[in-house]
């Protein structure tokens, strides 16, 4: 079902368009960029115990009122109503990201294939749930990438039914497995269910609040605000509530004037708890 414009007028001002932009190829790596920029990944609604829904109406009506999202499921389903909106072809792919070993195929990530009208060559991999992952869309071409940043990426065993992805180094997952499984409003909502309520899910151990601009990524993870770069990492300990406060609404971009004062309050309290357990164990 398409969206109507009116339902994406909201989202469209949080990218900083006026009017719906045409569907051109232009246009699908401008929509990439200024998403990334203007709308960071993050678990905030399960760290505060009250997980998003992952549906298309509860996405476009969150974005356009909080200017929050959450995580891969929520993020790319409002882009997917967007492209689809705008009039690009879209569809579902099956996602496994993978920290280091490969022998899972359970649905947690939800992958978007597009396709511009009236363009020729291949579709593209469209995908602003990844976190720290590609600054513009990949045309779905076997090889190695190289971003402008110079962060490192790799496709391989690529078809129009799946692929894998591998990250950069710097990365904080190893890769995608892509397939044809099912990718489907009704596969991801248990899935979701799973990623957000249970206690070995890390989307639900710690907080995790990433946005990717043209030269990096910007990160906090807990209690530490981090500036990652192909070469290096810059990292500081935000221990105090009003610098943490502070990472989260100007470091990493993240709205939090919905949130009631009392409840970010006692969040950051657990996080710093759980931080100096971190720390108090010889973690770094």
């Amino acid at each position: 079902m398409t969206t109507t414009t009116s339902e994406l007028a909201p989202y469209l001002l949080r990218l900083g368009y006026d009017e719906p932009p045409p569907p051109t190829l232009e246009t699908l790596h401008d929509l990439h960029r200024r998403h990334l920029r203007f709308i960071p990944y993050d678990n905030l609604s399960i760290q505060l115990g009250d997980p998003d829904p992952v549906d298309r109406a509860s996405c476009l009506e969150r974005v356009g009122r909080t200017g929050r999202l959450g995580y891969c499921f929520h993020q790319n389903t409002a882009a997917e109503a967007l492209l689809l909106g705008l009039g690009y072809g879209v569809e579902r792919r099956h996602g496994h990201v993978f920290a280091a070993a490969e022998d899972d195929d359970a649905l947690n990530h939800l992958v978007l294939l597009v396709r511009v009208p009236g363009a020729a060559g291949p579709p593209w991999w469209f995908d602003v749930g990844l976190g720290d992952a590609f600054d513009a869309p990949l045309p779905l071409v076997a090889g190695a990438v190289r971003d402008p940043a110079g962060f490192e990426y790799s496709l391989e065993d690529v078809t129009e039914s799946g692929w894998t992805f591998r990250h950069d180094p710097s990365g904080t997952f190893a890769g995608v497995r892509v397939s044809p499984l099912d990718a489907g409003p009704r596969a991801v909502a248990p899935a979701h269910r799973v990623l957000s309520t249970d206690p070995a899910s890390g989307f639900v151990r710690i907080l995790a609040v990433l946005r990717r601009d043209a030269a990096g990524v910007d990160v906090l993870r807990g209690c530490m605000l981090s500036r990652v770069l192909p070469d290096r990492t810059e990292a500081q300990e935000v221990a105090v509530y009003a610098d943490w406060r502070s990472a989260l609404i100007d470091a990493v971009g993240l709205p939090v004037d919905d949130v009631e004062p009392q409840a970010l309050r006692a969040l950051f309290e657990r996080t710093l708890a759980a931080h100096r357990a971190w720390t108090d164990a010889g973690r770094p």
